[in-house]
């Protein structure tokens, strides 16, 4: 079995585990909830309403520019901690727009070329992550402060030296993608 197989294996139970712990009652009637002998959902006993574990879609953005690749400081990391953008999709969004939305409130950048790249299931809380790459348009980088404390393209020599996501991860995924290819 290989790493993202078992990531989204413990992804998975992660989050049904936790799923089942915390959700125990009907939102709807106040009903118990009891397994569905169906699929993976849960039914209420008294108004019969069939209930799934959320899964909260994100986006996660390697951003190039001259060759270099845009890694963000998020103020909750160890200090040395560096990666990529990413953020929650928010109702009625399209990923695309997500991607520029969250790049836009959290470094004052806009970006083009939005691709798809790949996703990975997260557990953190109950997460789709949605990879994708762009490029650089325009402005001028200013970390938010709020989740973004700084923010800097870095060339590949650079990045080899830096305190990154772990291999598991598809911001991993997305950065060893960048080195590979530049």
């Amino acid at each position: 079995m290989g790493n993202d197989e078992a990531m989204s294996i413990t992804s998975r139970a992660w989050q049904f585990r936790n799923w089942y712990m915390n959700t125990n009652f009907c939102s709807h009637c106040g009903g118990k909830l009891i397994p569905s002998d169906k699929d993976y959902g849960r039914i209420c006993e008294e108004c019969g309403t069939t209930f799934y574990a959320p899964i909260s879609p994100a986006v996660i953005t390697a951003i190039e520019r001259d060759g270099k690749l845009l890694l963000a400081h998020n103020v909750a990391w160890p200090e040395t901690r560096y990666s990529i953008i990413a953020g929650f999709v928010e109702p009625g969004e399209r990923l695309e727009e997500t991607v520029r939305r969250e790049i836009r409130e959290e470094v004052s950048i806009e970006v083009k070329n939005v691709k798809y790249f790949g996703s990975q299931t997260w557990p953190f809380p109950n997460s789709l992550m949605l990879g994708f790459t762009a490029e650089y348009e325009s402005g001028e980088l200013h970390p938010d402060g709020v989740e973004i404390s700084r923010a800097g393209y870095f060339t590949p020599d650079e990045i080899r030296n830096m305190n990154i996501p772990d291999r598991a991860s598809i911001a991993r995924k997305l950065i060893e993608n960048f080195l590979a290819t530049h």
